[in-house]
């Protein structure tokens, strides 16, 4: 299970973001100008929000070490395809759902390796592995930036070669996102065992948080009901192989899901139970 794990990994991600790239335009981008206000709460949902309201919980719940410094890890993730996908089912603005996606996940660049810096300091000191900056940026810009700009190009040249194949990509990618999550509780699952009982609570706890914090915060801007229910969407579901991936880089664990990358891989089947009731109450208003 280690060695689909480590090997599918990374092929699950390139497919995953190589799918968001290819369903990508310059337009998606310039909607960012054209409804600025809708983009500006969804990003700051995003970027700002959700981390913060990670940070308080792993305090509220008394959650420490590298169980802490995951959930940060999985704060700082996008949203990715399947974000559009429940979208889309919600009734939501798809565009917007798509344009925030997209840019959120080129802006990790910067986000992550300052945010995840300080967190693996603050939450395990002296145990901390040795992390930089400069060495996050570069894996972050490998694991999303480069193949959703690959993906992107691929649209340019081939516009109705990727018209034609990004229904199908995109559900391989959510399909090999759900297998490597599970995949990756397998891979681990003595600490899965072992850390469910304090993470099963918080990670319940965090993903509806977050869908409510969206949908209110979305609401008093003023945003249209279509956009209210995508900010929440966006805010709620996290692309938790990312998170692995990076608990992967960070780790010193050579064997198996270390305790950095679990809240990951169990986020990313407690979101899914969390945010159902959420879409198919939005598909109805």
């Amino acid at each position: 299970m280690d060695i689909f794990v480590n090997g599918a990994l990374p092929l699950s991600l390139v497919v995953i973001m190589l799918s968001l790239g290819i369903g990508l335009t310059l337009d998606d981008f310039k909607r960012v100008m054209i409804r600025p206000e809708a983009f500006a709460i969804g990003a700051g949902a995003q970027i700002v929000f959700v981390p913060l309201m990670a940070y308080l919980m792993t305090l509220m719940f008394g959650i420490t070490g590298e169980l802490a410094f995951g959930i940060m890890l999985l704060s700082l993730c996008p949203g990715g395809v399947t974000t559009n996908i429940a979208t889309k089912i919600a009734k939501g603005d798809v565009a917007l759902s798509v344009s925030l996606t997209a840019v959120v996940s080129l802006l990790n660049i910067i986000t992550v390796p300052f945010v995840a810096s300080w967190s693996v300091i603050h939450f395990m000191g002296a145990n901390a592995p040795e992390v930089t900056i400069t060495g996050l940026a570069l894996a972050v810009f490998v694991v999303t930036t480069i193949t959703v700009l690959l993906g992107m190009t691929v649209r340019y040249l081939r516009p109705g070669f990727s018209i034609r194949i990004e229904p199908t990509f995109s559900l391989i990618g959510a399909g090999l996102f759900s297998i490597i999550v599970v995949a990756a509780l397998f891979s681990g699952w003595d600490t899965f065992t072992a850390n469910i009982s304090k993470l099963g609570p918080i990670l319940v706890t965090l993903s509806l948080s977050l869908l409510i914090m969206g949908l209110l915060v979305a609401k008093a801007s003023g945003l249209a009901w279509k956009e209210v229910k995508t900010v929440s969407i966006e805010a709620g579901l996290q692309n938790a192989t990312v998170g692995i991936a990076l608990a992967s880089f960070v780790s010193t664990q050579s064997a198996g899901l270390s305790e950095m990358g679990l809240p990951s891989a169990v986020y990313g089947i407690v979101m899914y139970i969390v945010v159902a009731p959420f879409v198919f109450w939005y598909r109805k208003t």
